[in-house]
């Protein structure tokens, strides 16, 4: 077996065995097939496309190429979600909470961000003292204590992905709806849980720019998903406008907060008690998903799932109080308010623009280790659908460096 045939296989439309697609990824991975042939591999697949049956292969050499996360001496059905991405889109530290409240465990390993906001693993380290790495052992016993925990994902799940994504970016080879599907699935299924929740975004500020690419991602990953014997459900959400008001670390974890305080966006309210909802169901600890729903609601309404968050701040090294009292978190230095120039309604609020004005703010990561302002970040006081009156605050725009600030107006 070499590279040479499978690169001429797959160019002439033929189907990859699960043994040459293993090959493969073991041979990248270690290094002993060169990028050059990799590449011709990838443009090969970009033209000819990969069967149902070689993406659960492609999926399943990814996920064996690093370390598989072993949840079994957790309690219970432990549910992890994934979501594809959006502006605005902080829904995993208020799904996690109610989830937990309702007695699912909760053990997930969420990323750093690189664009227009941090990731998860960023947002959480905008609350004071939060520690978002820690031993295995104790990573478990945390969950099978509170049942929630949050940390950073380790480099060592899923290598091939990385080093095969940072050989599609620089390729042009990222727009492929099977190396996709298994990009994402072989870091879901490597994490351990028995069951996945996918939230797959569809819109302007999404990497599926329409509703149809966004439902064939969904199909494909759940295909993935219950091939390899997780129980996987997908929702296709809208982001076509940012995810609630708030875009930005610290700006988002104190949105989460007042969602669980029955005071967010109606938007994220509704998603986050969806997903929840459904979360809850896949761990059975509902009869159905509408039941799973109800808890969920009722989470938030009578204060459980923020007593879960504080709770879940605080064993992992958090301040709980910024958990009660979201208004201590530090304001940014400098605003800049986005006034309407004409009355009207608000037709149209393009997610991407927004994203990338966040992250001039400071509130993303340009290039991978740089440093991110807390602070900074935009809030949005209409949403489409709404009137405007001239001179009116449609966005206020925040950030410690006035230069910054500025440049996200």
């Amino acid at each position: 077996m070499n590279m040479n045939d499978i690169i001429l296989k797959k160019r002439n439309g033929a189907e990859l065995s699960q043994a040459e697609i293993h090959y493969f990824i073991n041979g990248y991975t270690a290094g002993e097939i060169p990028d050059y042939q990799a590449a011709a591999l990838l443009m090969a697949i970009m033209f000819q496309k990969l069967s149902k049956d070689e993406t659960i292969y492609l999926t399943e050499a990814m996920k064996l190429s690093g370390d598989l996360v072993d949840l079994s001496s957790i309690h219970g059905i432990k549910v992890d979600k994934h979501s594809t991405g959006g502006v605005g889109d902080k829904t995993t530290l208020i799904v996690g909470p109610i989830a937990s409240a309702c007695g699912v465990p909760i053990a997930k390993m969420s990323g750093r961000g690189l664009g227009f906001t941090g990731g998860t693993v960023d947002k959480m380290e905008a609350i004071p003292g939060m520690q978002t790495s820690m031993e295995p052992e104790a990573f478990i016993k945390q969950v099978n204590e509170i049942g929630l925990a949050v940390i950073g994902q380790t480099g060592h799940i899923a290598p091939a992905d990385k080093k095969l994504y940072a050989l599609r970016d620089v390729t042009a080879t990222i727009d492929n709806l099977s190396l996709i599907s298994a990009s994402i699935m072989s870091k879901k299924l490597a994490a351990g849980a028995d069951a996945i929740l996918l939230d797959v975004k569809c819109g302007s500020g999404a990497f599926m720019k329409t509703r149809e690419d966004a439902v064939a991602l969904a199909e494909m990953m759940v295909f993935i998903g219950n091939r390899s014997g997780k129980k996987t459900v997908a929702v296709v959400s809208d982001m076509s406008q940012p995810l609630g008001l708030a875009v930005g670390n610290a700006l988002e974890v104190e949105e989460a907060i007042l969602t669980l305080k029955d005071k967010g966006p109606e938007d994220i309210t509704k998603l986050s008690i969806e997903l929840a909802g459904i979360m809850i169901f896949l761990g059975q600890k509902a009869v159905s998903l509408e039941q799973g729903k109800l808890m969920a609601a009722e989470a938030i309404s009578n204060g459980s799932a923020l007593t879960k968050l504080a709770e879940f701040v605080s064993r992992q090294g958090g301040d709980p109080s910024y958990i009660y009292d979201e208004t201590k978190f530090p304001k940014a230095k400098y605003t800049e308010d986005l006034l309407a120039e004409q009355a009207g309604y608000i037709s149209a609020i393009d997610a991407n623009i927004i994203g990338l004005a966040s992250q001039h703010t400071g509130a993303g990561r340009m290039v991978m280790g740089e440093a991110i302002d807390m602070s900074a970040g935009i809030i949005l006081h209409k949403k489409v659908g709404e009137k405007v009156s001239i001179g009116q605050k449609i966005a206020t725009i925040e950030g410690n460096e006035e230069a910054k600030v500025k440049m996200g107006l």
